[in-house]
């Protein structure tokens, strides 16, 4: 670890961060001498789902970084505003926050249920707003500050559209905010982005489905995800503000071209919002 790199010693609070995506770019900021502060539900092992916000921190620890585990809901403003002050009292401020936290239901309209409608507003649209919020008072304090949101780069074709229109309106509202606040915050130094993989990844969230030993097998390791994660946090805020990501993009920005040590086999399958390559075209 170099103490030069623009993450060392710099504090990240990340929503959603007990496994997966979350984990893996906590993770990733720790072995360059970040300290990552995660707010996440799992207090205990769930029988599903591995790991906890405690098992997470420890993970953290061991890769050289510092890590404090903040059992709350993005949902609750309480919890939010706590995670936030846990940081500054833990580690004197907040220079990135990175929106992890989502909930996902693809049903056709007919058959989603409108808790499901509301969970997926809850979590995504309002627990962006509310943990960006809450940070923005200490990001401005910031000579290096992010805010990261998982949330593809806006897509109108009809075909996502109307595949699933609930779930595309709260993804999408999420890019709008980022989007929204990269203007707002313009002259603050704030640099504010999104992160969309250009694959599926092999989450829980993945492995748990119908055929997800399958859909695994043709899924990318959030490590990809992490890289670069860590890649854009790297860069001067003014450089990644209003811009949406793709995790293979910015690795092929930063020359790493060659992705087959993130798995997915040949052929991986191409994530959500993002449109497959035509035959005879190459990615």
């Amino acid at each position: 670890m170099s103490s030069l790199h623009p993450l060392a010693d710099r504090t990240l609070v990340i929503s959603g961060g007990s496994r997966g995506i979350g984990l893996a770019i906590a993770l990733g900021a720790a072995r360059l001498g970040a300290n990552a502060v995660l707010l996440a539900k799992t207090s205990d092992p769930h029988p599903k789902l591995p790991g906890t916000v405690h098992t997470a921190v420890a993970d953290i620890e061991a890769a050289g970084g510092k890590g404090l585990a903040v059992v709350g809901d993005v949902r609750n403003e309480e919890d939010v505003t706590r995670a936030v002050d846990a940081a500054v009292e833990r580690f004197g401020g907040v220079d990135v926050v990175v929106n992890n936290a989502s909930a996902i239901a693809t049903e056709p309209t007919e058959r989603l249920s409108s808790k499901k409608f509301d969970l997926m507003m809850d979590v995504n649209v309002r627990g962006t707003f509310l943990l960006t919020k809450a940070a923005l008072p200490h990001l401005r304090k910031s000579s290096h500050a992010h805010v990261m949101t998982l949330a593809p780069p806006l897509n109108t074709s009809p075909h996502w559209l109307g595949a699933h229109p609930a779930y595309t309106l709260s993804k999408y509202g999420m890019t709008l905010l980022s989007l929204g606040w990269a203007s707002e915050y313009a002259a603050a130094g704030i640099g504010f982005s999104c992160l969309w993989p250009q694959t599926y990844i092999a989450t829980s969230a993945v492995s748990n489905l119908a055929d997800g030993e399958t859909l695994v097998a043709a899924s990318r390791s959030p490590e990809i995800m992490a890289d670069a994660a860590t890649a854009i946090l790297a860069m001067p805020p003014a450089r990644a503000n209003g811009r949406c990501f793709v995790d293979a993009d910015v690795l092929a920005e930063s020359g790493v071209t060659d992705l087959s040590g993130y798995g997915g086999g040949d052929d991986p399958k191409w994530d959500i919002f993002v449109d497959a390559p035509q035959a005879g075209s190459t990615p």
